[in-house]
């Protein structure tokens, strides 16, 4: 790609070239590949089960995926100030379709969190996720420069009506993992210790009052605390799957155990990687998100913006989150809980909000472009001559 453009070239996608984290962007090229393959694999035995065409999820998530790296690549050519710009609208939007659901939602396995839409069913908490930590980090930078802006109240209010909005559907798993994203943006913002005491305790109630109120969650926390409480079907076939798998696995295709795991192409795909690619390459995808969350963190250290630092800080820890729940439901470290691993499994709501979270990430990481090769060159040469 270096030869087809030049340092000197000012168009947009020059300017990105030169400036975008290109090894953070391989990483993630690197992720959505691997999980083309592992849908590709993963998804047919679930398709004939429930009486589709063998290819019907291979077909849709290529359908999905390819048009969301376009808009990841989209959106990373952005400056901060459109991304938070596009993030407002995103969230606005995510809104406006949650407050929808309770009367015109679609009800699929006991929750009501889908929106039908022509061509896909949309999950608007997955839009919320990584909008809202643009927002909340704007208004908490923008609170810092300006302390006569109600920022961190907004904030906090803006948080409370999510969570809100996430336990009406009901979605425990979402609130968690947006409950933690926040956690984390206030503590690298430094704010006061007593407001992560505060969210910590409201956390520790709000855990408690959800075991008592919804069955489900209570069984799914039994069945982890006792698994002789309840069935551990899905579990116990997840370890199976990478029991089965050993070191170096059956082969691409060649699992067995994936047969008969509900949810093999979304919710528990990591054990299809266990069965089909073994340790190795299950360590090999650890690895990758361990990179991607690496490298972003790393390049957060070169900026002083502080509506950077939250934005990628806080979306960065929703993404390893949810990567390391997904894990842990299927390695039995956690209470199984139906979430994608982020860029891998199938999942069209899941897939968009990843490849935005992702653009933002490259976006607002690009290194500060200075004014031009040519120009500071040219200054240069005339300093030389006088």
């Amino acid at each position: 790609m270096n030869r087809f453009f030049n340092r000197t070239d000012q168009s947009p996608i020059a300017r990105w070239w030169w400036t975008v984290d290109r090894g953070l962007l391989t990483a993630i090229i690197v992720l959505a590949v691997f999980g083309l393959g592992l849908v590709t694999t993963a998804s047919p035995p679930v398709a004939v089960r429930i009486g589709l065409d063998h290819s019907f999820f291979t077909t849709h998530h290529m359908m999905i995926i390819i048009p969301s790296i376009i808009m990841m690549i989209g959106i990373s050519i952005l400056d901060p100030r459109n991304i938070r710009r596009l993030g407002t609208i995103v969230l606005g939007f995510s809104v406006a379709c949650m407050v929808l659901i309770p009367f015109i939602g679609v009800d699929i396995k006991g929750a009501q969190r889908w929106i039908h839409l022509p061509g896909i069913s949309l999950q608007p908490s997955e839009l919320m996720k990584p909008s809202f930590a643009i927002v909340a980090a704007w208004l908490i930078s923008h609170h810092q420069q300006n302390k006569k802006f109600p920022g961190n109240i907004l904030c906090a209010g803006l948080f409370f009506l999510m969570i809100f909005l996430l336990m009406i559907q009901p979605d425990f798993g979402m609130t968690m993992v947006v409950t933690l994203m926040f956690a984390a943006m206030i503590f690298i913002a430094g704010l006061p210790f007593r407001y992560l005491a505060f969210f910590g305790m409201v956390g520790l109630i709000g855990v408690t009052l959800v075991y008592l109120t919804f069955p489900h969650v209570q069984s799914r926390i039994d069945r982890f605390m006792n698994p002789e409480a309840g069935d551990t079907y899905q579990v116990d076939k997840s370890l199976e799957a990478f029991a089965n798998g050993g070191f170096l696995g059956t082969g691409p295709g060649q699992g067995v155990i994936k047969n008969t795991i509900p949810d093999a192409h979304a919710d528990f795909i990591f054990s299809v990687a266990g069965e089909e690619l073994g340790l190795v390459f299950t360590l090999i995808i650890v690895l990758l998100y361990a990179f991607i969350l690496g490298r972003g963190y790393n390049r957060l250290m070169e900026s002083n913006d502080m509506f950077v630092v939250l934005s990628v800080g806080g979306i960065l820890a929703m993404i390893g989150l949810q990567a390391m729940v997904h894990m842990g439901s299927s390695l039995h470290l956690l209470p199984t809980k139906g979430m994608t691993l982020p860029f891998i499994s199938y999942g069209g709501s899941s897939t968009l909000s990843i490849a935005f979270s992702f653009g933002v990430i490259l976006g607002l990481t690009r290194r500060q472009i200075r004014s031009g090769i040519s120009k500071t060159g040219f200054t240069l040469f005339r300093k030389a001559r006088s």
